[in-house]
């Protein structure tokens, strides 16, 4: 198996035994994460957004498959099943993933997914209703973005 396809493997194998520490130690100190809700995070952030997101979990399961790497760049896809803590709603997301590799770590990576199909199941009515409109996804991510600064600044006090 390639090495950066292992380091994927490595990394999701992780996630699902909620070990961010070790999900951490997958990216460079120059990496870059992107999804449908949080926006060009750097190295700390991201490393950040995995910690908050496990420790707030209380059901997370978590499947992965159809990884693919060469030396540069990878793939996988991954399912996320959960309850959201704001709305206590649960939430089925399939996610593809994009990574870019260098010196055996994560450089580069970006999640995609539906993002009405998520607001549809965390939000509810308002997800349906809301979920295809830039209001919503901005409140979305503007809270997001929140939650990450405040769990950030709580880790460094």
């Amino acid at each position: 198996m390639n090495p950066n396809a292992q380091l994927i493997r490595s990394f999701y194998s992780a996630f699902q035994n909620g070990d961010y520490i070790s999900m951490q130690n997958c990216y460079s100190n120059d990496a870059v994460f992107n999804d449908e809700v949080f926006k060009n995070l750097n190295s700390a952030e991201v490393k950040c957004m995995w910690e908050m997101l496990l420790k707030r979990s209380k059901d997370l399961q978590l499947e992965f498959k159809n990884i693919k790497a060469d030396n540069f760049k990878g793939s996988a896809e991954w399912i996320a099943t959960y309850t959201f803590s704001a709305s206590q709603r649960k939430v089925v997301n399939h996610i593809y993933a994009d990574f870019q590799f260098e010196n055996g770590k994560i450089i580069n990576h970006r999640d995609k997914f539906d993002f009405y199909n998520w607001a549809r199941q965390a939000l509810g009515l308002k997800g349906f209703l809301f979920g295809r409109t830039s209001f919503l996804r901005n409140k979305v991510e503007k809270t997001a973005a929140k939650n990450l600064k405040d769990f950030m600044n709580r880790k460094s006090s």
